[in-house]
């Protein structure tokens, strides 16, 4: 499964928690930088985190420290850990990760939905 595929979406509270998961096969994905977006109804695509493949992340300014995005080499996965959800996360997550010769795969996505 060269493509990633996202999961861990769902409704939550405004002020709690979810970790998304990304998994994808082979050893393009471990060794390769890993990124996560999201896209909320109406509203372009937005870089979220990224995370290379020892560990160095870095983030967009307007997360503040609520999202935390990890990786598992081993297990071939990533994660986004969201803390103190507001209704304007509610969106479709999407990671991607680079392939060969400037190929990036996406995958599906996965929605989140923060409502009361």
């Amino acid at each position: 499964q060269v493509q990633p595929v996202e999961s861990g979406g769902g409704l939550v509270q405004p002020g709690g928690s979810l970790r998304l998961s990304c998994a994808a096969s082979g050893s393009i994905f471990s060794s390769n930088v890993i990124r996560w977006y999201r896209q909320a109804p109406g509203k372009e695509r937005e870089f979220l985190a990224r995370i290379s493949s020892l560990g160095i992340t870095s983030y967009t300014d307007s997360l503040k420290g609520r999202f935390t995005i990890s990786r598992d080499n081993a297990k071939n996965e990533a994660y986004l850990q969201m803390n103190s959800l507001k209704p304007e996360d509610t969106a479709v997550y999407y990671c991607n990760y680079d392939g060969p010769k400037g190929v990036i795969y996406w995958g599906k996505g996965t929605l989140v939905t923060v409502s009361s």
